[in-house]
């Protein structure tokens, strides 16, 4: 073991894990309705703009803004840490996809948090803990929400924010002489891991000034900033962005999945048996305008325009969360669906046509009996 990795090993390291677990309640959700129901519970809520300092300009901004709710404090119990006492907000947006963030100071050794980092990993207690807490309030919320479900779907993201130059006076030191401790950060593991895969974790990195950083993998995230919230809501964004692209994702696959039975159906009169072409036309229709709204929704709620801090920091994100791979899914879907809707239509169309000629025979059929039997 090398001397530097004892020095980090042994350095009391101060910070704030900030806890994120985004969760999906249904189509879409009426913020001012919502509010209101809200307000008699909690006493207050809020649609804030974006918090910014001076280099964020104007033009980035939620639109429209979600809803942001301050929840009671609650303890929160780790291996590492113990008891701990968290701060715990909710921002609910329009899509019906909400954030549970949790604020968690720790002071500690560094390799106690990466035990911490390592602990984080065991996947569901945060989402358990998130459907716990927050069950009565999607209760109270479900006349606001259009076709309201709680989605099994969760995404958690956790990111290690630290004060410049404490511990870390310089920030090449740090990615030079100590990214084994930092990978183990981002990869939520405390066992030692291969060269290659430290340089994987710590590729993605973006820097506004010497004494700040962000370092971004696809569990977690390493931020180095005193003033820093709305790159934190940058982070908690992508991580509902990522959340909303998987459940339309998979809505798409099974719609897709059961229209595809129709063009299969042998004849005309098997499907007369079942469900009627044009109400299945029209509901591949439906499916289509609204998965494009929600998709369109949810790629556009955030503006982000130029080449800004804020902007590289969302390109940063949605690489490591492959949000383009998953956009480019759902438009596949999409236009899958297009095309299905198409051969739909046309077999309704073709059964019409089919049925009609059939009533044209049996109507002159008639008339010829008619007339021979006069």
């Amino acid at each position: 073991m090398t001397k530097t990795s004892v020095t980090m090993n042994d350095e009391i390291v101060s910070g704030v894990l900030h806890a994120y677990v985004a969760f999906d309640w249904g189509e879409e959700v009426d913020l001012v309705q919502a509010a209101k129901l809200l307000e008699a519970e909690l006493g207050s809520a809020s649609s804030p703009g974006l918090p910014r300092r001076r280099r964020t300009p104007m033009s980035i901004e939620y639109r429209p803004a979600p809803l942001v709710f301050q929840l009671p404090h609650t303890i929160c119990k780790f291996a590492v840490l113990g008891e701990v006492e968290a701060q715990v907000e909710m921002i609910l947006f329009d899509f019906a996809t909400l954030s549970l963030s949790l604020r968690i100071p720790f002071s500690l050794q560094g390799s106690k948090l990466s035990e911490l980092a390592q602990e984080l990993s065991r996947p569901g207690e945060f989402p358990s803990f998130g459907k716990k807490h927050l069950e009565p309030l999607f209760k109270r919320l479900s006349p606001a929400i259009k076709l309201p479900k709680w989605s099994e779907l969760t995404e958690e993201y956790f990111v290690f924010q630290f004060n410049p130059g404490d511990p870390f006076p310089e920030i090449s030191d740090l990615l030079q002489n100590h990214s084994p401790w930092l990978a183990s950060l981002l990869r939520l593991e405390a066992s030692p891991l291969a060269a290659e895969e430290i340089e994987e974790s710590i590729k993605q990195k973006l820097q506004y000034s010497p004494t700040d950083l962000l370092v971004v993998d696809w569990a977690a995230a390493v931020l180095i900033d005193s003033d820093c919230e709305e790159t934190l809501q940058t982070i908690q964004f992508a991580n509902l962005q990522l959340l909303r692209y998987r459940y339309l994702d998979d809505l798409l696959d099974t719609e897709l999945a059961n229209s595809a039975k129709w063009a299969r159906w042998p004849t005309p009169f098997s499907r007369l048996l079942g469900e009627g072409p044009n109400q299945r036309v029209r509901e591949l229709g439906a499916l289509n305008i609204e998965a494009t709204n929600l998709f369109e929704r949810t790629g556009n709620v955030f503006k982000l325009l130029g080449d800004m801090y804020l902007s590289r920091t969302y390109r940063l994100l949605a690489t490591r969360f492959h949000l383009p791979a998953w956009e480019g899914s759902i438009r596949r879907n999409l236009e899958v669906i297009e095309d299905v809707y198409r051969v739909v239509a046309d077999q309704a169309a073709a059964l019409r046509a089919q049925i009609l000629e059939i009533i044209i025979i049996v109507l002159i059929a008639v008339e010829l009996f008619l007339a021979l039997w006069r």
